[in-house]
């Protein structure tokens, strides 16, 4: 079976059946969830198993942005709210080693609660650094400002998921702590020397960039090219894969968020030749899906080697008791 290189949201509880016929039709990579398709535990098992009837195989990229704080699909009252990364990352002052097992404990947790509904990836860790003053579509949701500390603590998440058979996925490479505007609504345009860069932003992804995936920033750096966003750019995916040393599955961030222009047709074409190895389209809105569809190319090759090593852990759980890791967060957070 030929997939295409892309992961493709929908628009509801259930797929619909126009849903149905296009994804056999086109054969994504993956899929993601939103908030508007998680009302239940059962009813995202089954949501789960329409997108399994929809493109068998024996595991799918099931993705959702599941961090904790502000950025969480699955919410109370059927599953657990999760302290914000900064919250956690407050720890680590005064006890690094209590910060990265509360980071570890927490992503543990998360993971065991995407696991029991059939999600096996996870659009975390972050590893962005805000600066003083930037946009705070970062803010909270960042491990610190120091690169070290973002280290650790992002190792610390992308380890726990890991363990609860959870694939992590690194973002927003090669950085969005500078961006001084929010790319759901605007290009952020980041001037910053590429020295200063390399010294601070890029440092904890290449630390980190033995990740399964990672998640291009829908920024631009004009050190490295003044033309294109990261995500369009063959400049800055050569310094990704080159200097950074990423050599795992890399995703476009999504494909409809107002940064990019253009058609999706040709918002999909330029992020693939650039050398995105998938695309990410989240809305669920089936013309766009359509346009994007019309830009896609199969999934071989080098991607096609990433993207099956990517998903190599995926499902593969260590044995955890959650009960007394609830009662470890309890204390770690009280203390």
């Amino acid at each position: 079976m030929s997939l295409t290189r892309a992961i493709f949201g929908c628009s509801g509880l259930r797929l619909t059946a126009e849903e149905k016929s296009f994804f056999r039709e086109v054969k994504p990579y993956g899929f993601i969830l939103f908030a508007r398709n998680c009302a239940s535990p059962d009813q995202v098992r089954a949501l789960v198993a329409d997108l399994y009837e929809a493109c068998p195989r024996p595991v799918l990229p099931i993705l959702i942005d599941q961090e904790g704080g502000r950025v969480a699909r699955l919410k109370p009252p059927h599953w657990p709210a999760y302290p914000p990364a900064a919250k956690l990352a407050a720890l680590y002052s005064r006890d690094p080693e209590a910060a990265k097992s509360a980071v570890y404990t927490n992503a543990r947790l998360i993971a065991e609660d995407l696991a029991s509904l059939g999600i096996t990836v996870d659009c975390a860790p972050l590893a962005d650094i805000p600066i003083e003053g930037a946009h705070d579509i970062i803010g909270d949701r960042a491990f610190g400002r120091s690169p070290q500390q973002v280290i650790d603590l992002a190792r610390a998440m992308a380890g726990g998921l890991a363990a609860g058979g959870i694939v992590p996925v690194l973002k927003h490479i090669p950085g969005h702590g500078r961006a001084f505007a929010d790319s759901h609504e605007e290009l952020p345009v980041v001037d910053t020397p590429l020295e200063v860069l390399r010294e601070t932003d890029f440092v904890p992804f290449k630390a980190l960039s033995d990740l399964p995936m990672a998640m291009t920033a829908h920024v631009v750096f004009t050190a490295l090219d003044a033309d294109h966003m990261a995500t369009t750019s063959p400049r800055v995916i050569e310094l990704i894969r080159r200097e950074l040393g990423f050599a795992g599955l890399l995703m476009s961030d999504d494909l409809s968020m107002k940064a990019m222009k253009g058609s999706y047709a040709e918002r999909t074409k330029e992020a693939l030749a650039a050398g995105c190895d998938v695309v990410l389209h989240c809305n669920g809105e089936m013309q766009q899906m359509l346009q994007v569809a019309a830009g896609l190319s199969p999934l071989e090759g080098i991607s096609l080697e990433r993207a099956a090593k990517a998903m190599a852990g995926a499902g593969t759980r260590k044995a955890f008791d959650v009960a007394a890791a609830r009662d470890r967060m309890r204390e770690l957070l009280a203390s």
